[in-house]
């Protein structure tokens, strides 16, 4: 129902309209980054106002560069940001889940279950969902051994800038070369008389690096950064304590550029990632999904739990929660039966994006954990998810399909908290543009 007659100038829309605006907006979001989820999910070109190009498949830069308007979908532009800030990884797949929870409560109310009773049918069953993963499809990172991980860090080469005049820089470059350096990195020029100094010891010198590669080269090596060579007598020296240790520093050229690879660092393991693509597109999709990657491995060296893939933690949910739906006698039963086909749009959506048939594919996952959960001898299905380039089903984890625990139980809490945020409004008033004082005037006139 729609009444333009609020004394405060604007539009009001209430009731099941409202609801249904919401939903509709929500499930708009949703589509449009529906069909970039999953290792074969499609990418978007996204092109601004002054004509800069976007082309990802990142749910979470794709929502970030839309213009969203509507109060309803702006809930879940900041919900995919949420998740993206806090994860790292699992923004498509929260945003879908939240709206697919938003449609399916929004049937509900249609058939007279009062919004209320879906928003405790919702919180029941998204806290069992989460109890489920700690409790059954949980696995500790130190069971699957260190294959589990990939320890990758960025690093580069810097160093702190030591600019003093000629006479006073010669005395500190025999300080360092006496300790033993045969490689100084600074963040400033280096004098040419300086570079000559080194050349003729044998040492390499590299200036003008950048601070924070200097400290991650500081601490791969176990170096120790130098602002002064003074100490607190004002002496100057250098220890050879403080001198770091790699196998080799070594000058590369990589297409067009020049680089300085350390390899072998002593103090601990670390790595650089060179990123290379035929155009800045590419490269720039290539950093996005390289640092969805760290942030997932962040995750699981921080929880030390990971679990299935391939939609197999979404499957056993799903059942599981429509199981436990028949043993609930009031109204909630129907929220929590809606909750758990809600989570199958992830292995549906991965089997669509894969041009497979996700009827059948999602039929027989279901089969699997169905059998997992009632059949003590069929257990070891429940690691079953899906293998989207042969179109069956496979155990995820015998293949090494896994995700961060945390990223499965964050996006389930955070979906679900989206869509009774939006569940809850019943009303929304839209009020008409301030108009300018002027213009008031010009017309009392």
């Amino acid at each position: 129902m729609t009444e333009g007659t609020l004394s405060l100038g604007g539009e009001r829309i209430t009731g099941d309209s409202v609801r249904t605006q919401n939903v509709l907006a929500a499930m708009t979001i949703a589509n449009i980054v529906r069909t970039s989820l999953g290792p074969l999910g499609l990418d978007k070109m996204l092109v601004d106002d002054i004509g800069d190009v976007t082309i990802t498949n990142d749910g979470a830069t794709i929502l970030k560069l839309l213009e969203v308007e509507h109060p309803a979908a702006k809930v879940l532009v900041e919900l995919a940001q949420l998740q993206d800030q806090e994860v790292g990884d699992g923004t498509t797949s929260v945003v879908i889940i939240a709206a697919e929870l938003l449609k399916n409560a929004d049937q509900l109310v249609k058939q007279k279950i009062h919004p209320t009773s879906v928003i405790s049918g919702y919180k029941l069953a998204c806290k069992l969902a989460v109890k489920y993963i700690q409790d059954k499809m949980v696995i500790p990172v130190d069971e699957l051994g260190s294959e589990c991980l990939i320890n990758v860090a960025k690093t580069s080469m810097a160093s702190k800038v030591i600019g003093i005049e000629t006479d006073i820089a010669k005395e500190r470059v025999a300080k360092l070369l006496n300790a033993g350096a045969n490689v100084i990195l600074t963040t400033g020029g280096i004098d040419d008389l300086c570079l000559k100094q080194f050349v003729e010891a044998g040492a390499m010198a590299v200036r003008r690096c950048k601070k924070a590669d200097l400290k991650r080269i500081a601490k791969a090596t176990g170096a120790t950064l130098l602002t002064a060579l003074a100490n607190m007598e004002g002496d100057e020296s250098v220890d050879a304590s403080i001198i770091g240790s790699a196998d080799e520093v070594v000058q590369e050229r990589i297409c067009d550029d020049e680089l300085i690879l350390i390899r072998g660092p002593k103090a601990r393991t670390a790595a650089s990632i060179i990123i290379r693509g035929a155009n800045d597109f590419m490269c720039d999709e290539i950093e996005r999904s390289v640092h969805d990657a760290l942030c997932v491995i962040k995750r699981v060296l921080e929880s030390k739990q990971v679990v299935p893939g391939g939609g197999c933690c979404e499957t056993a949910l799903s059942i599981y929660l429509e199981n436990f739906a028949t043993t609930v006698s009031s109204r909630e039963q129907l929220a929590i039966a809606e909750f758990a086909t809600a989570l199958l749009s992830i292995p549906k959506a991965l089997s669509v994006n894969a041009a497979q048939d996700a009827t059948e594919l999602v039929a027989k996952l279901r089969a699997y954990h169905n059998a997992s959960q009632t059949q003590k001898d069929k257990e070891q299905l429940k690691w079953f998810g899906l293998d989207l380039q042969a179109g069956k089903v496979r155990d995820c984890k015998s293949f090494g399909v896994f995700e961060p625990a945390v990223s499965k139980i964050k996006s389930l809490k955070y979906a679900t908290e989206a869509a009774i945020t939006i569940l809850r409004i019943d009303d929304m008033i839209k009020l008409d543009k301030e108009e300018k004082k002027g213009r008031h005037g010009d017309e009392c006139m």
